[in-house]
């Protein structure tokens, strides 16, 4: 670790940190691709307690995990609903006298949190002109935020002084040897299980169509002899019907019958994951799962799957990447990828692996 006064309004002084609050993003990819930089501010104070607030979907994600002691909880649905729930919240932060807080996330209900609390030391991006709450605010320009998340993130903590090493770039999620036994008793210990993940939480626009996922999944059944795992959330129920109605296999329809904790565990027992831009994909890139992706109105070059093993499977349209959550035209950048470039893509990993 070393110190730097770049970019910042004056030198942090890493000395006497021993308790420090991490306040993580809100998506359950974003969560993921902060975990190498978790894991810098892990190894550049060893000594020190590390502990996240995160949503209920994020922190059931990091419960466990290696970089940080503990998670609490910030529910704004329900017992941290509104200005009353927000300030309880600050309070419980207070009680816990840290002495560092490192925002990932960045609104500026963030610095809000972390300067209520009274936390001495508060260092962000200077996004969300939340920069005057920050006592070490990072520029966040043009270059920043066309950077791969996992670098954006590691950039930050750069600037600050705390550099990620050798083998230290990696996504990293953790599950406890209980977790992945009863994902192989739901599975079963014997077979090869691919992974379609046809959801997306972002918005509709980033969803390709359930007939193809399901023409997909006939076709790996085909050609591999696999099994095929429907993943999702409660809200992708609807799409998950759908695809077990149109394909000729049985799959095991898992959609909205999972917890985040359940759903990783699956993922990692699966050979290949065919999947939308979404935060399942992010989750089998962490746990080096092979994956082919379909990427549409996002940017495949900030938040592609991590992963050593990866096929993006994108059309290049005029309007695209637009970031939206729904299409406003004809949705030409989801619906220009066919059955065939998705296989094709499947074929292609398959062959390159060892």
């Amino acid at each position: 670790m070393r110190e730097s006064s770049r970019g910042m309004s004056h030198d942090l002084d890493f000395r006497n940190v021993r308790k420090i609050f991490i306040r993580s993003t809100n998506w359950i990819g974003d969560a993921v691709m902060t975990t190498p930089a978790m894991g810098a501010v892990r190894a550049a104070f060893p000594d020190a307690e590390v502990v996240v607030a995160a949503n209920p979907a994020v922190a059931e994600l990091l419960t466990p995990h290696p970089s940080c002691d503990r998670v609490m909880v910030f529910d704004k649905k329900k017992r941290h609903r509104g200005i009353g729930g927000f300030l309880r919240f600050c309070m419980e932060l207070r009680r816990e006298r840290f002495d560092l807080a490192i925002l990932f996330q960045n609104a500026i209900e963030a610095a809000i949190m972390a300067h209520v609390a009274g936390i001495p030391k508060r260092v962000a991006y200077g996004t969300d002109l939340r920069g005057f709450l920050l006592t070490h605010s990072v520029p966040c320009g043009k270059m920043e935020r066309s950077l791969h998340h996992t670098l954006y993130y590691r950039r930050m903590l750069g600037a600050l002084g705390i550099e990620i090493e050798g083998g230290g770039e990696r996504l990293l999620l953790s599950c406890t040897k209980e977790e992945t036994e009863r994902a192989g008793e739901r599975i079963g210990e014997d077979g090869t299980w691919v992974a379609i993940n046809p959801g997306a939480a972002y918005g509709s626009a980033k969803r390709w169509l359930p007939e193809r996922f399901a023409a997909v999944a006939d076709g790996i059944v085909r050609e591999l002899g696999a099994f095929i795992l429907l993943t999702g959330g409660p809200g992708e129920i609807e799409i998950g019907r759908d695809i077990e109605a149109a394909m000729q296999a049985r799959p095991l329809n898992l959609i909205g019958k999972t917890s985040v904790r359940d759903m990783m565990a699956l993922l990692s027992r699966c050979r290949l994951m065919v999947t939308n831009d979404s935060g399942p994909m992010h989750v089998a890139a962490a746990f080096g799962i092979p994956i082919v992706a379909l990427f549409g109105p996002t940017d495949h070059t900030t938040t592609s799957p991590l992963s050593p093993s990866c096929r993006i499977v994108r059309k290049p349209v005029s309007c695209a990447p637009c970031l939206k959550r729904r299409c406003p035209t004809d949705h030409q950048c989801m619906e220009g990828i066919t059955v065939d470039d998705v296989l094709e893509a499947v074929r292609s990993l398959l062959v390159s692996l060892p």
